[in-house]
C-alpha cells in the first residue's frame, strides 16, 4: 500500500470515528498533495510525498515558535496537534550519530574542507538524506565537519 493510500485510509477512519482535529490535517496534507499534482501535471510518489509532509512539518515548527513568541499558546497546541498527526507519515529519521556518520562520508568523497564548500556538500547531502534526517540537524553537521 502506497502513502497515499494510507493517508486515505486514515482520512477514512477518522471521518468515521468523528476526530475532527486529525480529519482536518489529513484533510490539508491530501489538498497539499493535490495542489502539488494539478501544478506540476504529476502524480505524486512515495518520495515526493514524504517531501510535501516534510514541509508542512516545518511550517508547523515555525509556527509553533512564533505563536510561543507572541505568547498564542493556544494557536500553538493547535499547531502542535497537526504536528504529531503530521510526523506520522515521515519515515523512520536518522539519529544525531548516523546523520554525522553520513556527513562525514560525503565529505571525505567530494574532498571538501572549509565553509566555501558547503552549498557542494549539502547539495550531495540533501539527495542522499532527503525524507530521512532534519535538514536543520544535517545543516549543523555540515558546519560542523567542515570547520574540522
Amino acid at each position: 500500500m502506497s502513502l497515499k493510500d494510507q493517508i486515505t485510509e486514515d482520512m477514512k477512519s477518522a471521518m468515521r470515528a468523528k476526530d475532527s482535529e486529525r480529519l482536518s490535517t489529513i484533510r490539508m496534507l491530501l489538498a497539499a498533495v493535490k495542489q502539488k499534482e494539478v501544478d506540476e501535471r504529476v502524480v505524486v510518489d512515495d518520495a515526493a510525498l514524504v517531501a510535501i509532509v516534510d514541509k508542512l512539518i516545518k511550517q508547523r515548527k515555525d509556527s509553533i515558535s512564533q505563536f510561543t513568541a507572541a505568547g498564542r499558546n493556544d494557536l500553538a497546541d493547535k499547531e502542535t496537534a497537526e504536528l504529531q498527526v503530521l510526523e506520522v507519515y515521515l519515515p523512520q529519521r536518522l539519529s544525531a550519530d548516523e546523520i554525522a556518520a553520513e556527513v562525514g562520508a560525503i565529505v571525505a568523497d567530494l574532498g571538501a574542507s572549509g565553509p566555501g564548500d558547503m552549498g557542494k556538500v549539502m547539495g550531495a547531502v540533501k539527495s542522499k538524506l532527503a525524507g530521512k534526517a532534519d535538514m536543520g540537524l544535517v545543516s549543523a553537521a555540515v558546519k560542523a565537519a567542515l570547520v574540522k
